[in-house]
């Protein structure tokens, strides 16, 4: 992803400013089969510029010992078949495109691989281990453990969309899509609200994928959205040992070195720092809560 050649280009559906491009570095076997077709898993989303700290945060992801994000780097782009505002010299995030990654055949809920309510999670997550799992429940594949993984991911990150999409869990400003798509209101209703983003692969069903990470680096500490920790009971040992070492930041630098060129777009460690400085502090805030709800259990990898 880092160097390969575009050979063809793709809009994605619904996503105006992210393009799906077909990648050949030196030395692949040519594709067998049409050049937009990413089944050989050669494919790679351009993101916006914008969105750059996803590759931070899938290097949060592996120093954690999560492993469950998409491979991410950042890179310009000189390619012909690309549009100017892709080739003038700015620097993208390039997600992996994971082919057997599963959606649901419904067009209105084509971003999930199963569909699962508010109220539906939060009572799967109080039940858990109380009663053997029969009949229709919804996402029974996936591992308890994993709903611990991807809270405190996102909420390190502060990723709202998997988990509230509707921005209950703090007072959004006016300018937040929750807030311009009117999803905020629903809010009073809980029945009406639905988790987005939850993804498996048919190889690993116990196992999500965790997309779209860029979450929000400036959000202030006096709005960081608790309720995506809400009824979650345990948390990955490692990650947790990790936060508590304070060597997340060091950590972190060590890893974002080896992508050049989002360390030299963002001005080195230098830069970095303060992104880094912000994971650490909402890290303390997490061990605290840990604290402060006895949560002391947590899930081995």
């Amino acid at each position: 992803m880092a160097y390969g050649q575009v050979v063809s280009k793709t809009r994605v559906p619904a996503h105006g400013q992210v393009l799906r491009v077909h990648l050949h570095a030196e030395g692949d076997p040519q594709p067998t089969g049409p050049r937009g077709d990413c089944g050989d898993g050669r494919c790679g989303l351009i993101k916006r510029p914008g969105d750059l700290y996803e590759v931070v945060a899938f290097h949060l992801d592996r120093v954690l010992g999560l492993n469950r994000s998409l491979p991410a780097v950042a890179r310009r782009f000189s390619s012909p078949i690309l549009p100017y505002s892709y080739t003038n010299g700015a620097t993208r995030p390039v997600i992996w495109w994971a082919p057997d990654v599963q959606h649901l055949e419904d067009t209105n809920n084509d971003q999930n691989s199963c569909a699962l309510g508010w109220l539906q999670y939060q009572e799967m997550l109080r039940t858990h281990g109380r009663a053997p799992v029969v009949g229709d429940v919804p996402c029974k594949s996936i591992q308890h453990g994993e709903w611990g993984r991807l809270a405190l991911f996102d909420f390190l990150l502060q990723v709202h969309d998997r988990l509230d999409r509707y921005c209950c869990g703090f007072e959004p400003d006016p300018s937040e899509p929750c807030m311009e798509e009117m999803l905020h209101e629903k809010c009073r209703n809980p029945a009406e609200l639905v988790l987005v983003h939850i993804l498996v692969r048919p190889h690993a069903p116990s196992r999500l994928v965790f997309i779209d990470n860029a979450g929000r680096p400036q959000q202030p500490e006096a709005k960081l959205n608790f309720r995506l920790l809400q009824g979650i009971d345990s948390f990955p040992e490692m990650a947790v040992a990790v936060l508590r070492s304070g060597c997340l930041g060091r950590r972190l630098l060590e890893s974002l070195y080896v992508d050049r060129e989002l360390w030299d777009s963002q001005g080195g460690a230098a830069g970095l720092r303060p992104l880094l400085w912000t994971l650490e502090r909402r890290g303390q805030v997490l061990l605290r809560y840990l604290q402060e709800h006895n949560l002391t259990e947590v899930t081995r990898a």
